[in-house]
């Protein structure tokens, strides 16, 4: 009973670890959509994505509301948005989206990282052909008919639509994001939240060991501060 104890307690604690990186990473979000296209929502359509996937999350709307605010003076720090691209090990590739305010920290660490991970750092668009940036959307599907939703959205680029974990999952192509955001939120559906992923052309597979190997570096990078998303092409 001990142990079974042990366990519930150190998977909440990183359930709130991931909430915790989760409410840091659409902070830094929300900070670069203000600086990038002003505090109001309606007129700036990043922030307005970046307030619903927060909102998705379950953000506090006062930690929302702080970091428009701050990102509206101007002793706020600028971030740049910087990709890392490298091998791990089995060469399993594994791309890293950061937004940083010291890129000459970022970039060491990232090296740091794939060294003692068994791999190395590669240059930027070495892994162009091995991913597909897209578009992905997660909508609530009480209510909707998948069928007849696939039919309205076809115009505004929706190239898959499947339903997972009682969520609606659209695809779009990188380029249709913008026409795909604008077609949901005229339909008035319940979007949880809305993202460019990298998407894995093909995918190698590796024994449980190796992924295992694959998840410790993977976990690692995730837990730098500057760090937004990881993509890899692991089974």
């Amino acid at each position: 009973m001990g142990r079974a104890f042990e366990f519930r307690k150190a998977r909440k604690f990183k359930r709130w670890d991931k909430m915790s990186k989760a409410f840091t990473r659409l902070g830094k979000e929300i900070v670069m959509a203000v600086k990038e296209g002003g505090p109001n929502p309606e007129t700036n359509s990043r922030l307005r994505t970046a307030m619903q996937n927060a909102k998705g999350v379950n953000m506090p709307k006062d930690r929302v509301e702080s970091a428009i605010k701050r990102a509206s003076s101007k002793e706020e720090k600028d971030y740049e948005e910087v990709v890392y691209e490298g091998y791990g090990p089995y060469g399993i590739a594994i791309l890293v989206e950061t937004a940083t305010d010291n890129i000459n920290r970022t970039v060491a660490n990232m090296r740091v990282y794939f060294s003692r991970g068994g791999g190395a750092l590669g240059k930027t668009g070495s892994l162009d052909f091995i991913f597909t940036r897209k578009g992905i959307f997660k909508i609530a599907a009480e209510g909707l008919d998948i069928e007849e939703l696939e039919l309205e959205l076809i115009d505004a680029g929706a190239e898959d639509i499947y339903e997972h974990e009682g969520e609606i999952i659209v695809e779009t192509a990188f380029t249709d994001f913008g026409a795909m955001q604008k077609a949901l939120e005229e339909k008035g559906l319940n979007v949880i939240s809305a993202e460019l992923q990298r998407i894995p052309n093909t995918r190698t597979e590796l024994t449980e060991e190796q992924e295992e190997e694959i998840e410790n570096l993977i976990e690692k990078i995730e837990e730098d501060d500057d760090v937004q998303a990881v993509y890899h092409n692991m089974a």
